[in-house]
């Protein structure tokens, strides 16, 4: 089994002003570098084999915050990137309402608003590729992925067996910097752990890495 940390960046600027961002590369606020360091130093004590990001600056930055601190350096994946939102990058609800008042029902209802861009079923069939071959590169191992609100939305829907779009109509976005996990066993997600059961995975994780320690090696080595 390979335990997948999942955490969503710290606030970027456009958090903060309430924009959507997609591909667009904002950065963090001074509130957003102190919830990266909070996450750092919630995830101090737990040993990461590697940590990934999206190669957006406000997942970057959040996951170098925590890399740091475990003496690993981050990988960045561009198929870990937010959806892309096309031309409503940028704008605020009031401005996608008011611009494009189909698109905005559409959005609400729980499907993809804007006309360019990606849908949200491409973008979660390119996260969920680029979190199959992290699982594939770290079989049995513990890896953090700081992302999107978005892709974490994607993984989550696929541990719990859904569709992306009906898990947007039953759940709200993450928080930034909201810690949650899943868990890959013979590449399929098996498991969504959110916040308050996290430590509990981990528990669990790190009894049964001690007695498959504490076995004699198999014939094979």
């Amino acid at each position: 089994m390979t335990t997948l940390l999942l955490a969503r960046h710290g606030e970027s600027d456009w958090n903060r002003a309430r924009r959507w961002q997609g591909f667009a590369d904002r950065p963090l606020t001074e509130r957003g570098r102190s919830q990266a360091e909070a996450l750092a130093e919630r995830l101090a004590g737990i040993e990461l084999d590697a940590v990934y990001s999206s190669d957006l600056q406000r997942a970057r930055e959040t996951a170098e915050a925590v890399a740091s601190t475990q003496g690993l350096e981050v990988t960045q994946l561009e198929g870990l990137r937010e959806v892309d939102v096309g031309e409503w990058s940028g704008l605020t609800r009031d401005d996608a309402e008011t611009r494009f008042p189909e698109g905005f029902r559409r959005w609400q209802a729980g499907g993809t608003g804007w006309e360019d861009g990606e849908t949200y079923g491409e973008m979660s069939s390119r996260v969920l590729e680029a979190v199959g071959r992290v699982a594939g590169d770290h079989e049995h191992g513990r890896v953090l992925i700081v992302s999107h609100g978005g892709p974490i939305r994607a993984i989550h829907a696929a541990a719990l067996g859904l569709e992306v779009e009906e898990y947007r109509r039953i759940r709200p976005v993450e928080p930034n910097a909201r810690l949650s996990a899943v868990c890959v066993e013979d590449g399929r997600l098996t498991e969504l752990c959110p916040a308050g059961q996290i430590d509990e995975l981990l528990s669990r994780d790190q009894k049964e890495r001690r007695e498959a320690a504490s076995q004699p090696p198999s014939p094979a080595g």
